[in-house]
């Protein structure tokens, strides 16, 4: 693997950038599009299946001792509940897709986990938000990069 698609899967895999992150940078790396889009979007989707089930595995025992933990679940509950309360399934779709600062699979993931949601159909939403993210931020990319010339 190159190093630039490496740069890319691990922006993809970091929760703060993900895939609002990874685009632009494996764009701005002159890596193709076709490879890029589709790379992107299968790891950001796959992230899911680590994230869930590794709470249901350690958070009792581990992340639930740590105070940053807390803060940070807490952050995302405050932030995501109110999608899930009015629009069900459908409004972690949107938590995710919109491309905004704590929003990705990352906390699409930790919301689903903490409110108990079903996961096959957390993974269905998460990926209809991940494709909405990856069109959106695609399109910006393209638009910007387009606007200064470079392709």
């Amino acid at each position: 693997m190159s190093n630039e698609l490496l740069l890319v899967v691990l922006a993809t895999m970091m929760p703060i950038s993900e895939l609002r992150g990874a685009i632009p940078l494996g764009a701005s790396l002159g890596i193709d599009l076709t490879v890029l889009i589709p790379l992107v979007f299968i790891i950001n989707c796959l992230i899911f299946f680590p994230i869930y089930f590794g709470l249901n595995l350690f958070y009792e025992k581990i992340f639930s001792k740590w105070e940053i933990t807390h803060r940070i679940f807490g952050r995302i509950r405050r932030k995501g509940s109110k999608y899930i309360e009015k629009y069900e399934i459908l409004g972690l779709a949107v938590f995710v897709g919109i491309p905004l600062p704590v929003t990705g699979v990352w906390s699409g993931t930790v919301l689903a986990w903490m409110l108990g949601l079903d996961w096959k159909k957390s993974f269905i939403s998460i990926s209809l938000g991940v494709v909405l993210a990856t069109t959106i931020v695609s399109l910006f990319t393209l638009g910007f990069l387009n606007g200064l010339g470079i392709i």
